[in-house]
């Protein structure tokens, strides 16, 4: 299989990688408002064609026994980002995309290519 490059002026070489919540990427595929924000992320990612790595962040807004740990279970998340929620997208130069509709807009507008063998290392 081939490795991904994606057409971008900023040459996106590697995977890059989605930081999800503890549902992982279940319920992208419902309808509107009924998709569930990290899903639909991962299946826009999915449906460009896009290869990422997966992180699954502790903690959610609706399971309240983890707030008292949410600072330190997301810290990476507001490292990168300035913010806890996710979805997060992070570019292989370190650009992050907050949010599930910003993530499925750059899926659309960056698709993959398969990467040319001669010019791999």
């Amino acid at each position: 299989m081939a490795s991904l490059v994606c057409r971008d002026a900023g040459g996106y070489r590697r995977r890059v990688i989605l930081y999800v919540c503890p549902s992982g990427t279940i319920g992208g595929g419902l309808p509107g408002p009924l998709a569930h924000p990290c899903g639909k992320a991962a299946k826009a990612l999915d449906d460009a064609g896009h290869s990422y790595e997966l992180r699954q962040a502790k903690g959610g807004m609706l399971r309240l026994w983890t707030w008292p740990t949410r600072a330190r279970d997301r810290a990476e998340v507001e490292r990168l980002s300035g913010q806890r929620a996710v979805p997060i997208l992070v570019l292989d130069g370190g650009d992050v995309i907050a949010g599930s509709d910003n993530i499925a807009r750059w899926a659309k507008k960056h698709p993959p290519l398969a990467a040319d063998p001669s010019s791999q290392a």
